[in-house]
């Protein structure tokens, strides 16, 4: 009887002790590690912080070293106090699993042959035209002729023997920077009106400053000249900066002008008020009137060509020829680079959130989602710095009926998204090393044109496997 009363009160004390000691809680991953202890200095995203020089080597050991010991003079602090040798390990082990995410861009070699395999699509490069250095806007003329804008400030128009010709009479530009002759679209009604757009970098002098601002002409186009030359808008207010200038355009199918501007490098002021007009995709009839359902036209206070705002650099701009939607992409900082389908009224966050990191490797915000900011449908980490975007249609590329292509400047390919209605589902990286890809355009003979910089070309893609 004395053995089973101590021996319940033995279990009675075990029980309560049991019960009052405080449980272990669960380890953290090393993604919970990063967002408890690096995000506040390194930015959200692992993604976009490991897309840096690593001043003191990125392999493990040198990776444990610096979140072990750190930087304290350099303000790394140490960490080795706070989290185990095994939690360190395993941060070590995820930015090592991140850095093969930019790795993935870094194309051994240029390419030796014009044919360019893909999955379901093997294309050959058919040379349109050369001897250009940043060809920018390309836009189909009858008659098998191509128009295209070189950043320099000059136009050309090739025949369909391919010989091009200058063309005079377009705008004055101030070719410095991203600066210079941008994109062009023709009116919808080009065939009876001549009418062409052309988006630029315009200048004016300010006492001892040269400033600049995008701007938008309309002229008429016969054989090599243009006349008629109307300036319809021009972004306000000037600037001393040499970038970010957007520049993109597209005709819905209801006849309006919708075109890029951007932030022209000032994210604190620009791109969250409506007061100016960087920052911003705007909409006009193709006269340059102001629609009169603007969703900020009756604000005394906005510009009234705003049509969205909140945007950083789009340099994307397209109809989607199956809903009749605006689909951009911009260019984020280091990381966060978007895709987005453009709604009235609506702010696209810059620089409120942001799913990139600023280029001295600190964050910009901690945000990535806010209510009341549009989500894009993809975004890209590292950032490829698209430019141009196209869908597929027709019969000429079975394999790529339906997809998105957006060219790439900074690594140099043609990036294919593979769609499910408005979702991203897969991608590919074709025709690595070509060139910084500016442009791509699909043209009314059913084939894909693409533009690259310095030296300049315009390709042809020719299916091989149809």
């Amino acid at each position: 009887m004395l053995k089973f009363i101590i021996g319940s009160a033995f279990a009675t004390v075990f029980l309560l002790s049991s019960f009052f000691i405080e449980k272990k809680p669960a380890a953290k991953t090393a993604r919970e590690n990063y967002q408890t202890y690096c995000s506040s200095c390194h930015g959200e995203k692992v993604e976009a912080f490991v897309d840096r020089k690593w001043k003191h080597g990125n392999a493990k050991i040198d990776l444990t070293k610096s979140i072990s010991e750190g930087y304290p003079d350099l303000g790394m602090p140490t960490w080795k106090a706070t989290l185990t040798e095994k939690e360190i390990g395993e941060l070590a082990d995820l930015i090592l699993v991140s850095l093969k995410n930019v790795d993935q861009y870094k194309f051994a070699s240029k390419p030796t042959s014009n044919v360019f395999p893909s999955e379901g699509q093997t294309i050959k490069l058919d040379t349109v035209v050369s001897g250009l250095g940043s060809p920018w806007g390309l836009a189909f003329l009858p008659n098998d002729e191509l128009l295209i804008t070189d950043r320099s400030g000059d136009i050309y128009r090739v025949d369909k023997t391919r010989q091009k010709t200058k063309v005079s009479g377009g705008p004055t530009v101030l070719a410095e920077g991203q600066g210079g002759l941008l994109d062009l679209v023709l009116h919808p009604d080009f065939a009876k009106n001549q009418l062409v757009y052309f988006s630029y970098s315009a200048v004016k002098n300010e006492g001892d400053q040269k400033l600049s601002t995008t701007a938008i002409m309309r002229a008429k186009l016969t054989g090599s000249t243009l006349t008629d030359q109307k300036i319809i808008f021009e972004a306000l207010p000037y600037s001393k900066t040499r970038h970010h200038y957007g520049s993109r355009m597209a005709f819905d199918k209801k006849g309006y002008l919708f075109f890029s501007v951007g932030e022209r490098g000032n994210e604190k002021e620009n791109p969250q008020s409506i007061a100016n007009d960087l920052g911003k995709i705007h909409r006009l009839y193709d006269d340059g009137r102001v629609p009169e359902d603007n969703p900020f036209i009756k604000d005394k206070n906005a510009r009234a060509s705003i049509y969205s705002y909140g945007h950083r650099n789009p340099q994307g701009m397209i109809l989607n020829p199956i809903t009749g939607e605006i689909w951009t992409h911009e260019h984020g900082p280091r990381g966060g680079d978007e895709l987005n389908i453009i709604k009235k009224g609506s702010n696209y966050g810059w620089p409120i959130i942001s799913y990139g990191i600023n280029y001295d490797g600190k964050p910009i915000t901690n945000l990535t989602a806010k209510e009341g900011m549009e989500q894009p449908l993809t975004y890209w980490l590292p950032s490829i710095a698209p430019s141009g975007i196209a869908f597929v249609e027709g019969t000429k590329y079975p394999g790529w009926k339906g997809n998105l292509l957006v060219g790439s400047l900074r690594f140099q390919y043609l990036n294919r998204c593979v769609m499910d209605g408005n979702k991203v589902v897969k991608q590919e990286k074709l025709l690595p090393n070509i060139g910084r890809l500016r442009n791509i355009e699909m043209g009314p003979d059913g084939y894909l044109y693409v533009s690259v910089e310095e030296p300049g070309y315009v390709f042809r893609l020719m299916p091989m496997n149809q």
